[in-house]
C-alpha cells in the first residue's frame, strides 16, 4: 500500500522559487505514482506586491487554508505530513496556526525550507520558543550543505536531508545555439538579469555597472526581464534616464515558460548580482547553465553550490559594484572563456539538476522520512 502524505506547499501565483517547486511536485507523475498525495496551496497572496503584506483578503484565504488542513487531517490519518515552512516574519507566523493543528493531531511532520532566517530571527526570546515547538521532533529537507546552520539548533543533523532543486530539460531546439559571431565576439556583448524586479536581487547594482560600462566604451546592452515588485516600471525608466542609459539598458517585463527562452538564446552573459536575505537556490541560475551562459552572482545561499568560481561562472561579494565590474570586464572581453564557462555548467546542469533528479531525491527522501520512527 502507497503511503499517504498531506503535501502543504506553496503554488503559483505569485511567481517565485518556492511556488515554481511546489508546482513541479504537484504535477510530478513519479510523485504521485509512489504516494497517495493530496495537496493544500499554502500561498496567500495572489501577486508580488501583495507578499509581505495584510489585509482582510488575506485572513480570509488563510482561514481557508486552515479550514482545509484541519478537514485533511481529520479525513484521513496520513503517513507524512511535508510542509514548505516559512522560515522567519509575518509568514512564519502565518504558517504557525497550520504547524498546531499538525502538532494537535499529532502528525509526523517534515519540512522543507526554501528560505532562511531561523538563526537571525531566533536571536528574539520570544521567536526562540516558537521555533522550539514548531521544529520539535520534525524532520527537514533543505536545499543545500550550506544551509545547516540556520538550523542546527533546532533540528538534529540525523534529522536533516539534502535535496538540491531541479528544472525541466528544455527541447534541444530551444537551446542556445553557438553561433560564430557568439565564439569570435562580434557585436556588442549582451548582458541578461531575469528576476522579479527587486531592490535586493541587485538591480541598481547592475545598473551602476552599466553606468561604467558604457563611460568605458564597452560595446554591450543589458537586458532587464521580471515582474516589478519593489521596483516600478517608472523607477526604473526615471533611473536609466538620469544615467543616460536608455540606448544600452532594456526592460522587458514580466515573461514566462517559453516566453524567457528567446532572452537567455540571445545573452552572452548572465548576471544575478542578488543579497536578498531569503535567497536560498535560485531556479533562474539553473536556467542559465542550462543554456550555456557563464553566471556572475554572489555567494548568497546555495548559490555557490552552482556556480564554482573561475569554471562556470563568478561569483562577487554582495552589493560590490567594482569586483561585479571586474567580472563582467573580463567575460566581456573573452569570448572563449565565455564558451568554456558555458559548456562547463551545462555540463553540471545535466549532471546534477534536471527535474527527473530533483524528483527521484524527493521521492527516496519522503520514503526514508515517512518510514522513520
Amino acid at each position: 500500500m502507497r503511503p499517504s502524505i498531506l503535501f502543504i506547499l506553496h503554488l503559483p501565483p505569485p511567481v517565485h522559487g518556492a511556488a515554481t517547486v511546489g508546482k513541479y511536485i504537484q504535477e510530478s507523475s513519479i510523485i504521485n505514482n509512489e504516494f497517495n498525495a493530496d495537496f493544500i496551496n499554502l500561498s496567500t497572496s495572489t501577486g508580488l506586491t501583495e507578499t509581505g503584506k495584510g489585509g482582510i483578503k488575506k485572513i480570509t484565504i488563510l482561514f481557508k487554508i486552515q479550514t482545509r488542513v484541519l478537514k485533511a487531517l481529520f479525513n484521513k490519518n496520513y503517513d507524512l505530513c511535508y510542509m514548505t515552512l516559512t522560515t522567519s516574519g509575518p509568514g512564519f507566523y502565518k504558517d504557525l496556526f497550520v504547524v498546531f493543528f499538525l502538532k494537535l493531531f499529532n502528525r509526523k511532520i517534515i519540512y522543507h525550507f526554501h528560505n532562511k532566517g531561523i538563526a537571525s530571527a531566533a536571536k528574539n526570546k520570544l521567536n526562540h520558543h516558537l521555533y522550539r515547538f514548531a521544529l520539535k521532533k520534525t524532520q527537514c529537507i533543505l536545499i543545500s550543505q550550506n544551509l545547516y546552520p540556520d538550523v542546527k539548533h533546532y533540528i538534529n543533523k540525523n534529522n536533516v536531508f539534502y535535496c538540491a532543486n531541479g528544472i525541466p530539460s528544455y527541447p534541444k531546439a530551444y537551446l542556445n545555439k553557438i553561433e560564430i559571431s557568439k565564439i569570435e565576439g562580434k557585436g556588442p556583448c549582451h548582458l541578461l538579469f531575469l528576476s522579479n524586479m527587486m531592490v535586493e536581487k541587485g538591480v541598481f547594482t547592475l545598473l551602476d555597472v552599466c553606468k561604467q560600462l558604457k563611460a568605458k566604451g564597452f560595446s554591450f546592452e543589458c537586458h532587464f526581464v521580471g515582474a516589478w515588485s519593489d521596483i516600478s516600471q517608472e523607477m526604473f525608466t526615471d533611473a536609466i534616464l538620469k544615467d543616460n542609459l536608455s540606448d544600452v539598458v532594456f526592460a522587458h517585463g514580466p515573461k514566462y515558460n517559453q516566453e524567457k527562452f528567446p532572452f537567455f538564446n540571445n545573452a552572452d552573459i548572465f548576471i544575478f548580482p542578488t543579497y536578498c536575505k531569503n535567497e536560498v537556490f535560485p531556479l533562474v541560475i539553473l536556467e542559465a547553465i542550462q543554456f550555456g551562459l557563464p553566471v556572475i552572482s554572489t555567494e548568497e545561499g546555495g548559490i555557490r553550490d552552482i556556480i564554482i568560481d573561475g569554471e562556470t561562472g563568478f561569483l562577487v561579494p554582495k552589493k560590490d559594484v567594482r569586483k561585479l565590474l571586474e567580472k563582467v570586464e573580463i567575460l566581456i572581453r573573452s569570448p572563449k572563456l565565455r564558451l568554456q564557462m558555458g559548456i562547463a555548467g551545462t555540463k553540471k546542469f545535466k549532471d546534477l539538476y534536471t527535474l527527473e533528479k530533483f524528483e527521484t531525491n524527493l521521492v527516496n527522501i519522503l520514503k526514508i522520512a515517512t518510514a522513520k520512527v
